[in-house]
């Protein structure tokens, strides 16, 4: 198994990849859309609440020259460029609202998947959702009070509804006309899955490329008046009956999936761990489960990740773990630190049992 770093478009640069190799990483998963708002060291003290504003490029597709200029940079520091992470949401906002766009849209995810395997990186992760991450807001819960993002269903409307021109929590349209999504059923969301992966799924084994779907966070069965596809284990699985092609893979969120009711992380992970269908894992801790818990740092959540280590090394898992999140820690660089902190775990937690 390998150490990954992910990173956000503003961090992709070469002081970022310098950190990354420091820290012992030597992947990276790199997202082309900034999620998360803060430059040079994003914060997770925003609220969660009120969305990630507009998206980028205004709709650009992702061209193979500044991919392949990506890839570059990244081994020009040691480090192997091992994935990108989530469309952008001006990218494929009708396909996921089955609106007039959507066959347009899918052609322009379909050059996106060939410039990708043409550039040589092997996994595209997306998470195929019309409410995205929301609810979540940041306390200082973590260990030493560190900042930490929380979500607790109590405290919020899971029932507001998402407004015209925006998806994913992110704004594809700021002038969109007043008004709310329709609400979706779950039935309704299986069927625009199908068609997304019908099209996209043989064009990404053409390319060498595998899909990697991450699981519903928060996972509950319905968020402003959305459906979630990946709320529950079993739900999440179902993935694999949409197809079998060996491009249709699990981005394995171990925070997701330990927040499902239900849920057993060290059983979910041994089955797809063994049978080669996980694309790249976020390997984050958390405390509690849906309807209220919070992120952790990796060594105080509830999941045992040395135990997760252990699994991951019996099924000879050859793929990338990233910390994905981290509580903030209390300096000038509170992501990076919390990144280092989490890094450094994880790497003498694979030396302690043999993992080089």
């Amino acid at each position: 198994m390998k150490l990954g770093l992910g990173l956000y478009r503003s961090l992709l640069n070469d002081a970022n990849f310098r950190f990354a190799r420091q820290a012992g990483a030597t992947h990276i998963i790199a997202q082309l859309v900034d999620y998360v708002k803060g430059g040079d060291s994003p914060s997770l003290t925003q609220n969660y609440l009120d969305g990630w504003g507009a998206t980028h490029n205004e709709g650009k597709l992702w061209t193979y020259d500044e991919l392949l200029a990506l890839r570059r940079q990244v081994e020009s520091h040691g480090l192997t460029l091992a994935g990108i992470e989530n469309f952008d949401p001006a990218h494929w906002y009708d396909v996921l609202l089955d609106g007039p766009k959507k066959a347009q849209q899918m052609e322009g995810l379909k050059a996106t998947i060939r410039n990708i395997g043409r550039a040589g990186i092997p996994v595209m992760g997306y998470y195929f959702s019309l409410a995205g991450v929301w609810g979540w807001s940041s306390r200082p819960s973590g260990r030493g009070q560190a900042m930490s993002v929380e979500f607790n269903q109590e405290t919020i409307d899971v029932h507001r509804p998402i407004p015209n021109g925006m998806v994913w929590n992110m704004a594809y349209d700021t002038e969109a006309p007043a008004g709310v999504v329709a609400p979706v059923s779950r039935e309704e969301m299986w069927e625009r899955l199908r068609f997304f992966l019908g099209e996209l799924l043989p064009v990404a084994e053409e390319s060498g490329v595998r899909l990697a779907a991450h699981p519903d966070d928060p996972p509950v069965a319905e968020l402003r008046g959305t459906a979630r596809l990946f709320y529950l284990p079993g739900e999440y699985e179902r993935l694999l009956e949409v197809s079998d092609s060996p491009s249709n893979t699990f981005e394995f969120c171990m925070g997701t999936l330990q927040e499902m009711k239900e849920s057993d992380i060290y059983a979910i992970l041994d089955k797809y761990a063994a049978a080669g269908k996980i694309g790249y894992i976020h390997f984050r801790n958390v405390k509690g489960k849906v309807p209220h818990y919070r992120e952790a740092f990796v060594d105080e959540g509830d999941i045992d990740m040395a135990r997760a280590l252990r699994i991951l090394k019996k099924n000879n898992y050859d793929g990338v773990l990233i910390p994905d999140h981290t509580p903030e820690m209390s300096c000038k660089a509170p992501w990076h630190a919390g990144m280092a902190f989490a890094l450094g775990y994880m790497k003498g937690a694979m030396q302690a049992i043999g993992v080089d």
